[in-house]
This record gives C-alpha cells, structure tokens and sequence, in this order.
C-alpha cells in the first residue's frame, strides 16, 4: 500500500510553540538524509495544533519556507497584543465569575462570553495564515485532506471538520460521540478548536456554538486514521515522566508542593491539564496491538490473512483493517516547570502595569516548581523561543526513527 503521511497535532494552548520546534527540524534537519522534503498527506489538529495544522496546510506548497516562518511567528508574539489585559477587561472578567450576566450576543456575532478579551487573538490567527493557501493546496493535490477538532457546546460531543478532495473512507475506529462535517476551513474553525473554556469566547458556526475540541479529542488521531493515514506522526504537548506513580500508591509530596496545591490558581493549571488529558499513549497501543494481530495472523494463515478478513468484514459492513505505522514525539520537559522558571528569573516582559502585577501573581500562585496555568496563556516571544528548542532537540533526538517513518516503501 502507498504510504500515506498523517501530521496530527495536539492542544494546549501556548504551549504550542513546540511543535512548530519540531517542525523545524523536520524541514530543515532531515531533506539531507531523506533527499527530499517530508510530504504530509493528511493533517488534523485540536486547539493550538488547529492553528498550526491551519498554517501548515495553507503554506504546503512552500515547505523549505515552513518552519522558518512558523517560528518566526511564533517568536514574535506579544501576550499584551493577543489578550486584553486593561483594568476594565479584569473587572469584567471578575463580574463574570461572581455570577454577572455577559451581554447577549448580537445577531451577527460569531463569538460569546469568555473571561479574556481575545480580539488581539482572533486578528493574529486571521492576518498570519494565508488561509486561501488550504484550498489551492488541496485542489492542486499537494495535501489532501485538513482537519480541525472543536467541542460542540450543546451536546458536548466532539465535531470534526474537515476539508478534503476526497469522500470520507469508512472506519471500524468509529465513536458515537465524534461526528465528522465537511467544510471549507477558515480562521472562525481554527479559533473554535482554540477557545478554551470559559477562558476564551465561545465561536458561532452556522447556527451552534464551539469550544476547545481539546476537551475530548485532545491528540485527534482517528480523523486522521479514518482520513486513510497509514503512517502517522503525533506530537503531543503533555511531559510524561520516566515512570508514573500508581493512583493507589502513595505519593510523597515536597513542602513545596504541600503549602501550594491549595491554592485557586494552581487548582486552575492542574484543571486544565484534567480537561487536557492527553490519551495518546493508549491510542497508539492499540494501533500497535491491531497491528501485532494482523502480523500475526498473517505467520499463521499466510499472507492473504489480511484480505480475507477484510472481505469477511466487509459482510459485516465493517470497514477493512490494515497496518498502521506511528510515531509519537513529546516534551522531554515539563513545559509548567519552563514556565515557572521564566517567571522566576523576570524574563516575561510587559508593558502595563496592571499586567505585570498579574504576572506576578501568577508566578506566585503555583509556587517556584511548576505554573501550569501560565504554560497555556503565555503568549509570549520568549517562552515560545524555549519552546521551540525543546521540540526541536527532542526531534534531533529520534533523528532516526523519523528518517524511517518518512522513507516510502520500507
């Protein structure tokens, strides 16, 4: 079968500057061992990963000029000029959370409630992607298919949309509370996939409203799958230590971390990362165990063992099993303890005085180990310039296995 390359990126806010660090060394590092640059057939992204899956869709046809300009913009950001952080927005969102009621939304609104005034966000998205890239890129063939996860706020399921020249394939990997739409992708679905809840407004699409498709499908990796990815490459945001300690297990805990986790805003952090939970480890055993079953069968019965079974489930009208090659590249760092040393070293620097007063009471609120709650809002140059180092160096460290992935036909 013809590999067919599959990009899935994750969610999680600011911290999305690392995958453009990865990114970056995929198009700069590898063309001289590969020969060629890596070609992404299918990309499907949720919150910030919907921002840069967005970019890298409409910027496709210029792939030597990719990472450079992710980067860059990345490296440009300023969170003063992305979230309004004026004495009256803070009154506001101080309102909002002792029960005032938000103004209803006008009739041709696209965008709802949320404690942070992101207007500065919405331009950003809508100025630095080219978005009529994604269709020229998609009728000339050079990507396939896009798309982009959001949470819709009614029923609490996940809607997918996406952008392809092709019919949707059928899957076996289906769930009933994932629906897949159709649409021609702009900047009002990246920001729908990017509003984290009650943080950011709420986006209007057609007639229902959307929010952080993180909720559920934080790493989307089934779009991709069910798009006919056969290899796919996931780089997700969440550090994952060497070994995790067992829920039942005790867990000891520095004073530090004692005098800390009462605290509102280092409760916030740690709520977002539950809302966050990344479930990518467990999705890619069990596409490793399909795989494992289809590579067995196949010693057993031969290897026609694949086709008669696909055509025995095909009488079943279930859609054809088939191998399935992943790679998974993730922080190497805990991206909060990043975050919290910046603040602590005074490195984040702002203009207002009110935001700086904020700052510092962020860096104070999840004590000097962590601050998980800034590591999704801090939109900023420099954290984003630490970000970007990490993704790179943690893809120079699987150099090899990524030559691999990307080498068709092995």
């Amino acid at each position: 079968m013809q590999p067919r390359f599959g990009l899935v990126l994750s969610g999680g806010g600011s911290r999305g500057a690392y995958e453009a660090g990865v990114i970056r060394y995929i198009r700069e590092r590898l063309p001289a061992d590969l020969g060629h640059q890596a070609d992404f057939d299918i990309i499907t992204g949720t919150s910030v990963g919907a921002i840069n899956a967005s970019y890298l869709a409409a910027t496709a046809d210029h792939p030597q000029f990719q990472a450079e300009r992710l980067c860059a913009v990345w490296r440009s950001l300023e969170i003063e000029q992305l979230i309004s952080l004026r004495a009256r927005d803070i009154l506001r969102a101080v309102g909002l959370l002792l029960g005032l009621d938000a103004p209803p939304p006008k009739p041709a609104a696209y965008r709802y409630g949320g404690l942070l005034d992101t207007r500065g966000l919405e331009r950003f998205v809508l100025k630095s992607i080219p978005w009529r890239g994604i269709r020229r890129n998609l009728k000339s063939g050079l990507l396939k298919s896009i798309a982009l996860a959001t949470t819709h706020i009614g029923s609490g399921h996940t809607v997918v949309f996406i952008d392809s020249t092709e019919p949707l394939p059928q899957s076996n990997l289906a769930d009933p509370f994932i629906a897949f739409r159709t649409a021609h992708l702009g900047p009002r679905y990246a920001l729908a996939s990017a509003a984290i809840p009650m943080l950011f407004p709420a986006v209007k699409i057609r007639q229902s409203f959307y929010v952080d498709g993180g909720l559920r499908l934080n790493t989307p990796m089934l779009p991709a799958i069910r798009l006919g990815a056969n290899r796919v490459l996931v780089i997700s945001l969440r550090y994952r230590q060497a070994t995790t300690p067992s829920l039942s297990s005790s867990i000891p805990l520095s004073r530090e971390h004692e005098m800390t986790y009462p605290k509102p805003l280092f409760l916030a952090g740690k709520a977002l990362n539950a809302l966050m939970l990344d479930h990518t480890d467990v999705d890619l055993a069990r596409l490793e165990r399909l795989n494992q079953i289809i590579e067995a069968g196949k010693a057993v019965f031969g290897d026609s063992f694949q086709e008669q079974l696909n055509r025995q489930l095909a009488t079943q009208e279930i859609a054809p099993v088939r191998l399935l090659k992943s790679l998974h590249i993730h922080p190497s760092q805990d991206i909060g303890v990043i975050a919290a040393t910046l603040l602590r070293e005074d490195r984040i620097k702002l203009k207002g005085r009110l935001a700086k007063t904020l700052l510092r009471v962020f860096a104070r609120s999840e004590g000097n180990r962590e601050n998980d709650l800034v590591s999704y809002l801090l939109f900023d140059g420099q954290f984003a310039e630490a970000l970007i180092d990490l993704g790179y160096h943690d893809a120079a460290t699987r150099h090899d296995e990524l030559v691999d992935f990307f080498t068709r036909g092995n």
